[in-house]
């Protein structure tokens, strides 16, 4: 197979994982993200820089967005919104995170390969992104070509890419208006 044909491979993967996830769930997600007066994100490794790719734009559109293990991060509340990038839901630190997060009162979100993990057991609203991972087993899985966990992790950027356009259409916001905020110390 050439680049070409892995290409066109890849990206029916990405179609075909895309629109298995449940528009329901993506919703639900939606929902937090808009109601929440200030969103963090977490996630490690490829997983971690998705949910950081997220956090950028959320703050092109204006809002109050924080990425978790920062130095500048303040502290999670009462009202507030852990959306969590993890493919096994299981990831110690990310359950601590999602724990403390609760204790203090804040809402959390997963995007995650299994919904009855850990972190998605005790998660307010979570999405599943059916891709196969070296970390399971699971009978079930679908295949890929791709190494690891990338067609879950491309998955993540491009879901949380498309929850940004639904917000941008909910919320009137364009693309003109978010470049306002793109950084200028380049």
């Amino acid at each position: 197979m050439d680049v070409m044909e892995l290409g066109r491979e890849v990206l029916r993967e990405l179609d075909r994982t895309l629109t298995a996830i449940s528009p329901q769930e993506a919703d639900r997600l939606l929902a937090a993200v808009m109601d929440a007066p200030r969103i963090f994100v977490a996630g490690v490794g490829r997983s971690g820089l998705g949910a950081k790719a997220f956090a950028m734009r959320l703050m092109h559109m204006g809002r109050q967005v924080f990425v978790a293990g920062e130095i500048v991060t303040p502290g999670i509340g009462a009202g507030d919104l852990l959306v969590i990038g993890s493919g096994s839901g299981q990831t110690a630190t990310l359950c601590a995170m999602a724990e403390r997060a609760k204790g203090a009162g804040a809402r959390v979100g997963l995007v995650t390969i299994f919904p009855n993990s850990p972190i998605g057991r005790i998660a307010d609203v979570v999405v599943r992104i059916p891709a196969p991972t070296p970390k399971s087993s699971s009978a079930g899985q679908v295949a890929s070509i791709q190494p690891m966990g990338s067609l879950f992790e491309q998955s993540l950027l491009l879901f949380f890419d498309l929850l940004v356009l639904q917000l941008m259409r909910r919320t009137s916001i364009d693309s003109d208006a978010m470049f306002k905020r793109h950084a200028n110390l380049e």
